[in-house]
């Protein structure tokens, strides 16, 4: 069947008190990177437009950026990148956590996305199969990795595992991606690019490993410190990219 752009029933919408956003915006999937990315970028917590059941800010002094989150799931990360879009945003910047698949990433570890391999159901309703290869904005790439190398950062470049169902990673999954070379798992960046694409937007990534399944057992980073180092040095770089207007 023929995808079309237009032919949706319910769509996104400017209303009559919708903000006009800036071109740049990034999606902070966790409530706490979220907040920290508040305090780096000088927006004030309680001074927010509801969107959905996320949090959206806007840059009042240069009408520069826009950040929003929290959020989880592919559905969901595909209504709010949807929004933002209609709203104005041309060049998205995603920030989340993942897991490692492959044994060379470990927790605390920075990964920019080369790619997503689509395993939820949001991306064949923008045209993609499932299984599928797709690919982030070589602009928003290259932003965050060279703000990361500003910042004295070391990363690994790779394919990310996108799914559904956080508790249906079985060992023989794990280890498919393993042979595809796939450094990690997540929710959300395989339907964040392929809408992107589908809207004819920049969309990127960054993911901080926030634990390990490449055994076959779950080894969970959520309360290591080299984990919440990471997410703190990743923030600093997207509010550097953000205050100097270089997404």
């Amino acid at each position: 069947m023929p995808m079309s752009k237009d032919g949706a029933i319910v769509r996104p919408v400017r209303g009559k008190n919708s903000p006009q956003l800036g071109d740049y915006a990034v999606m902070a999937a966790s409530e706490s990177d979220l907040h920290m990315l508040c305090s780096q970028m000088n927006l004030q917590k309680n001074r927010f437009i509801k969107l959905f059941m996320s949090r959206l800010y806007v840059d009042d002094r240069q009408e520069n950026f826009t950040l929003v989150g929290p959020f989880i799931g592919a559905p969901y990360a595909a209504m709010i990148l949807e929004t933002l879009i209609v709203w104005g945003a041309r060049k998205i910047l995603f920030f989340g956590w993942c897991g490692a698949v492959s044994p060379d990433v470990k927790i605390g570890d920075i990964i920019i996305p080369t790619g997503a391999i689509i395993d939820e159901g949001t991306s064949r309703h923008y045209g993609k199969d499932n299984g599928s290869l797709v690919r982030p904005s070589d602009y928003i790439s290259g932003s965050i990795k060279e703000a990361l190398r500003e910042n004295g950062l070391s990363f690994y470049e790779g394919l990310i595992w996108s799914t559904d169902a956080v508790y249906r990673e079985t060992c023989e999954r794990v280890k498919y991606y393993q042979n595809k070379d796939v450094l990690a798992v997540d929710m959300e960046l395989s339907a964040l690019f392929t809408a992107g694409s589908f809207r004819e937007v920049e969309v990127g990534g960054v993911l901080v490993v926030s634990d390990e399944i490449s055994t076959g057992k779950h080894v969970a980073g959520f309360s290591k410190q080299c984990f919440k180092k990471s997410r703190g040095d990743v923030c600093e770089a997207i509010s550097s990219i953000c205050l100097k207007k270089t997404i």
